[in-house]
Parts: structure tokens; sequence; C-alpha cells
């Protein structure tokens, strides 16, 4: 009735024309990893599997992912302190590594606040990794780990150090190069880390009062780079609702403060094109944002009803994914905005990735069912193709025609002198 009067309804459908070929990883509060694929040009992302049991304890807060051709890893850090290495092709665990550094430190709701998994380090040995940790303590440290055929590791090497005497860290990144990272928090504000170094490199200076007086404490929720090429300009979400834009190599304070909406930005990525930034907040908000000009872009079509914990740009294809504590991951065009696909997943989310080598094919022939393929193909291509029989009427009708022609070949013969 209400409808009838006029008032809108308080939820619209949006009509989803599904999704490119896509492979994606979500990680959840209870420690399950879930794979979501869709396949064809318009398909729907559909779990195709789920490691793990669900156990509160092992809540997984952080993963990183290399997700190279051959021999691809995916790392995840658990509630516990512990890390695992797992295959992302089937899900089997390498190893699990206790990193803690400090066994007698009490457990804390989420230690870890931040993993990488170095991707360039990787190229020389698929048998080793290193990654980079960081806690809500700001203790920082940098492990390689080798790991044996029987699937046993070994700290080939550790190093520590703290990126923050006070404070809480909540948020960090590492830039394309591989080289630096940046860490902010609770009462910390942004600062950048030589990784080779272990030594910061600059810290941000908080804006001042604004024009009532008012000075806002600093509380960094999420920061990424613009480009995977410079780690001197960067963006960081607040808790009170803002987007700033740094560039360490002009000053120490924002060259750049947007406001959007009312609640604290939960996550930010950066587009391909080192222009465009996507921010997520606490009310379900996603939009984006053309960084050069600090201009709303637009909304995405069709809101989260929870908060949004994280966001990835696809590397390749023109596409997002989204998720949060609505236990859904959203799907969408870059360009549109439009909502591609919506999964429910049962859990809160707490991160996202996506595995930019998958392919359509569901199962790709090995090198020796590729070659026994063209030698058929060759084969058929050399078989000369079987002719019609032709029926009894058509040959007496043939042998007439020739009777005729030889009989007048004859007859001209016969004429000439």
């Amino acid at each position: 009735e209400k409808n009838k009067a006029g008032t809108m309804p308080r939820t619209i459908a949006v009509e989803s024309p599904g999704c490119p070929p896509i492979r994606a990883f979500t990680f959840d509060v209870l420690g399950l990893v879930k794979v979501i694929e869709s396949r064809g040009k318009q398909g729907t992302p559909k779990v195709v599997d789920r490691w793990g049991e669900p156990d509160s304890s092992k809540c997984i807060v952080a993963a990183s992912i290399d997700d190279c051709k051959f021999h691809p890893l995916l790392a995840v850090a658990r509630k516990g302190g512990q890390i695992e290495l797992l295959n992302p092709l089937n899900g089997d665990l390498h190893v699990a590594i206790n990193a803690v550094d400090n066994p007698a430190m009490e457990p804390q709701e989420h230690p870890f606040v931040g993993l990488h998994l170095f991707k360039k380090l990787r190229m020389d040995s698929c048998r080793s990794c290193t990654l980079l940790t960081c806690t809500g303590k700001g203790q920082a440290s940098i492990r390689t780990v080798e790991v044996s055929p029987a699937d046993s590791a070994s700290l080939a090497s550790h190093k520590s150090w703290i990126v923050s005497a006070a404070g809480d860290i909540s948020c960090y990144k590492v830039d394309g190069s591989e080289n630096y990272a940046l860490f902010g928090g609770k009462g910390v504000e942004v600062n950048i880390w030589d990784l080779d170094q272990c030594s910061k490199i600059w810290t941000a200076k908080p804006p001042p009062k604004n024009s009532l007086g008012i000075f806002s404490p600093t509380w960094f929720t999420s920061v990424t780079f613009l480009s995977k090429d410079d780690h001197r300009k960067f963006v960081a979400g607040t808790n009170n609702h803002q987007v700033r834009l740094y560039d360490i190599s002009a000053q120490r304070r924002p060259v750049m403060s947007l406001d959007f909406r009312e609640t604290p930005i939960k996550a930010v990525a950066e587009d391909e094109d080192g222009n465009t930034i996507y921010v997520g907040n606490g009310s379900g908000d996603l939009a984006s944002f053309d960084i050069r000009t600090g201009k709303l872009l637009g909304c995405f079509i069709g809101k989260c009803s929870g908060s949004i914990r994280s966001i990835a740009r696809h590397p390749e294809l023109p596409v997002l994914a989204s998720c949060g504590l609505d236990s859904y991951l959203r799907i969408w065009d870059v360009k549109s905005r439009q909502l591609l696909s919506a999964v429910f997943l049962k859990q809160h989310l707490t991160a996202t990735v996506f595995d930019s080598n998958f392919t359509d094919e569901v199962n790709p022939p090995s090198n020796e069912e590729q070659d026994a393929i063209e030698i058929q193909r060759d084969e058929e291509a050399m078989v000369p193709v079987k002719r019609k029989k032709a029926s009894k009427d058509s040959e007496g009708h043939k042998k007439q025609k020739a009777k005729k022609k030889s009989k007048k070949i004859k007859g001209h013969v016969a004429e000439e002198p």
C-alpha cells in the first residue's frame, strides 16, 4: 500500500549482467578461505571450494598472494599469530609458522594488521619466500622462510624493528617496487620506511586546527600508494571520514583533503591509471575519486548493508571487488560503477584478493595432450574428403552425355578437309 501511495521501497532490485572470467579468494572471521570463480563472458560467480574448518580463534586478519604462473603462493595471517603458506590452486598447506616474536606476549585480539608476500624475492627460488608482517603494537618483521621438499620450514633470516613506540598501528601498505612500506594508525601519523635499511625516511605532519579551532586526533584506517612506480604519492583514509592525498616530495601535510559521507573510511584502493582511487566506508558506501582534482566521479550503484573492509582492483580486467561485514563479495564494473554480481558467503569477511592468472579453461591440456591434438588435426587435414556415391540413374545420365559429346567431336573431325 505504501508503494502504491508513491513512496520508494526500502530495497531496489539491481540487475546483475554477470562477470567476465575471474577467480577471487575471500577470508573471514571464522578462518575460512573461499574460492569464487566466474566462467564465460557473462558468468555468475560461485563458490567452488572452501578451505579450513570454522574456528573463530583462527580468524584471518590479513592475506597476500603471489599469483605467478609457476609455483604461486598464498599467505594468510591468523588471529593467534600464525602464518600459513598455501597453494592457491588447491589449498594445500605448505607450512605454518608461529610468527609471534615474543612468546610471553599475551594473545591480542588482532596481533597482525598487515601481511605482505614479496614477489621479487621469489623469482630466484620457488622453495623460499620472504614475508613482511606488522602487529598492532608496531612491531614489524621481515622473515625469509626456506621450505624443504617435505614441506617443513626453516627460518633462513629474520629482522625486526619498531615502527611506532606509541599508539596502535591499524593500516599499512608496501609499494610496487617492494622497497618501501607505509604505516599509520590511531595516534600514529602516516610514515614511510625503507625496507632494505629498516629506517624511517618520512613522517607526516598533522593538519592544523579547523576554522572553529578544533583539532581532530590522528586516526588512520587505510592507506595505499597511487602508483606502482612511485612511492612518493599515497592516499590515506581516516576515522573522521576524510581522504587525504600526500606527496612526500612536496610537503609533510596533506596536499589535498576530501570529506566522504559521515562514517569512517575503512578501505582504499588505487586504480591502474594512477589517478583514480576507490573508497569504502563504515556504512557500506563505495565511490571513486579523481585524485588529481578531488572530484567525486560517482558512487557505485547498489549500496552494501555493512561496513566495507577490503577493496581489490583486478590488474587486467575492468572489475573491482569489495567485501565486508554484510558477508557479501561484490563484483563491480569500474567504468559504469554497476554491480555485476554479488555472492553471499555467510561469514563476516575481512579481506579479498584476485588471482589474476586465472584462465577460463576448465581443464587446460598438458603439453603431451596439446601435441596429440595437433597431430590428430594434421592427420585429419591429410585424409581426402569422401565424395557422395552417385546413384545408378545419374551414372546412366553421365554416360549418355559422354556419348553425345564424342559424336559431336567425330562429326567436326569428319568435316575437316
